[in-house]
C-alpha cells in the first residue's frame, strides 16, 4: 500500500494529513513531513491519520519522536483518529494518555481555544 502525506496550514496550526499504511518502509516519509514542518517553525501540529489503514511500531515511534520535539519547544501535537483498530493500539501502549486524540481536525483545533 502506498503512503500519501500532505500538509496544509490552518493558522496557527499545521495539519499533516496521512493516508495509507505507516510501516517501517513508509514511516520515513511521515517523519520527513513532520520534521520539515517543525523546522519551518510550525510548532502546533495536528496529524490526521483518519485515512491510515495500518500503523506499526515504527510509525508510533515517528509520532512519539515528533511529540517530544514539539513539546520541547512548547508546541502542541494532536492526532485525529476514529479508527477503532488504531485507537486500540494507542490504548494498549498507553499513548492515548500522552497524545491528544480527536474525532476531527476541528475538534483538535477547538481543544486549544
Amino acid at each position: 500500500m502506498e503512503l500519501t502525506v500532505e500538509t496544509r496550514s490552518l493558522p496557527p496550526f499545521e495539519v499533516v494529513q496521512v493516508e495509507g499504511e505507516v510501516d517501517v518502509y513508509t514511516a520515513p516519509r511521515l517523519r520527513e513531513a513532520i520534521v520539515t514542518a517543525i523546522d519551518a517553525g510550525k510548532l502546533r501540529l495536528i496529524v490526521d491519520i483518519e485515512r491510515v489503514e495500518f500503523l506499526d511500531s515504527t510509525g508510533l515511534g515517528v509520532l512519539v519522536g515528533a511529540l517530544k520535539r514539539v513539546r520541547a519547544d512548547h508546541g502542541t501535537f494532536d492526532i485525529v483518529c476514529t479508527n477503532e483498530r488504531l485507537l486500540k493500539i494507542f490504548q494498549i501502549t498507553g499513548l492515548d494518555k500522552v497524545f491528544g486524540l480527536h474525532d476531527s481536525v476541528d475538534g483538535a483545533v477547538a481543544a486549544h481555544t
